[in-house]
């Protein structure tokens, strides 16, 4: 597989140390990046640190005004194939929603034809200011993706929304960048995270799942092109953007939801971790520990099994959490619930089990086919799920 070209705007201000990392990652992870630092930029990070970590060359406006014979933003334009700017202070974004081409970076980022990411960085008052909220709004309107920013300690020492997102969180979203967008018009449903099935007001049934491998999956989806409503149990990530995400918490909730985005799916992807079980009675107030009763269990609803049985020509994924043979349990339950596809994976393994942001995975398929796949970052696992749909004609 040939490396991903991605080229990096620096913006400046004190988040530019984050840039620096995300590059390190970048490389580390099989891209092939280049840099481009603002002038802000240069006050805090130098263009030798950039590449050094990058293992590619890092341009400065220097380098713009040195003669050559060649015109140095067109032939980045033209190298790269994702564009991402981190950070996008408000000085930047207002030029580039302005068309202004009076930098290398400006000038680099208005001749780019591929897609686009901003990860702004700000204070709070800047980042809410009626100018910079239009200028994103343009930038949106223009296709351009904006990740972030975070709310948080910022660099006044106050504490509010202008803080940039971390590098391991972009490098994610930098993955999207370099696909295609070969799912444009699916229209994809996924379900994502653990339930919460209440014994009493302060206790319930759960498992430890993040999340995360769903999230990516919706994120994945968006990115090539889909529509995606994500149904999302307790989880403390956020809500993708540009996905419709429907928060949830027990298992019933998630079936009711469930069933009413199901008609207009045509690719569902089951990951959550629907609770198997939940208390047959939920007390209205707190239990004593000192009197617990017997506590009688009964069982939830099974998503994936209710939509084997309304199929109709719907691609249906569904995943098996196993601590043990992931491959004889994936195939089981594709068989048992009529799936044409689970995703299955040891959760006692290291580096794949909940929470961990990397995930080792087999693929059991309809015909018989098993696939292992080798650990990865969750976001290139889903795009290898996601390859996998379209390369068989499924999606």
């Amino acid at each position: 597989m040939r490396q991903p070209r991605i080229l990096l705007g620096v913006g400046g201000g004190v988040a530019a140390y984050k840039a620096v990392e995300l590059a390190s990652r970048l490389r580390q992870s099989g891209h092939r990046v280049r840099a481009v630092l603002s002038p802000g930029a240069e006050r805090f990070v130098t263009a030798l640190g950039v590449a050094s970590v990058a293992r590619g060359p890092a341009y400065t406006d220097g380098d713009w005004d040195r003669a050559s014979g060649r015109v140095l933003h067109v032939d980045l334009a033209r190298w790269a194939q994702g564009l991402v700017v981190a950070p996008a202070t408000a000085d930047l974004m207002a030029a580039m929603a302005q068309g202004r081409a009076d930098s290398l970076l400006l000038a680099t980022w208005l001749s780019f034809r591929g897609r686009k990411l901003l990860a702004p960085a700000m204070e709070s008052a800047m980042w809410e200011a009626a100018p910079t909220q239009a200028n994103l709004a343009a930038l949106a309107a223009a296709g351009v993706a904006v990740l972030g920013p975070l709310s948080g300690h910022l660099a006044s020492g106050q504490r509010g929304p202008g803080r940039m997102v971390e590098p391991a969180e972009l490098e994610d979203a930098v993955a999207g960048l370099v696909h295609p967008v070969d799912l444009a018009g699916v229209r994809a449903l996924v379900t994502a995270g653990p339930t919460w099935e209440p014994l009493d007001p302060v206790r319930h049934l759960t498992n430890p799942s993040s999340g995360r491998m769903g999230v990516a999956l919706a994120a994945a989806l968006r990115d090539r092109g889909a529509r995606v409503t994500l149904i999302l149990g307790p989880s403390a990530l956020a809500d993708p953007p540009g996905v419709e995400t429907l928060r949830v918490r027990t298992a019933r909730e998630m079936m009711a939801r469930f069933e009413a985005a199901f008609a207009d799916a045509r690719l569902v992807v089951g990951a959550a971790a629907v609770g198997d079980f939940r208390p047959a009675r939920c007390h209205g107030e707190k239990l004593d520990k000192a009197a617990v009763p017997v506590i009688e269990l009964t069982l939830n609803p099974d998503l994936m099994a209710w939509a084997g049985e309304h199929r109709d020509g719907r691609v249906l994924v569904g995943f098996a959490a196993t601590t043990g043979d992931s491959a004889a349990s994936a195939q089981a339950k594709l068989a048992r619930k009529g799936l044409q596809l689970v995703v299955g994976n040891d959760v006692a393994e290291p580096g794949s089990g909940f929470g961990s942001p990397t995930n080792r995975v087999l693929l059991a398929w309809e015909d018989g086919t098993v696939e292992r796949l080798p650990p990865d970052t969750k976001i290139r696992v889903a795009h290898r799920i996601l390859d996998g749909l379209r390369d068989r004609g499924l999606v």
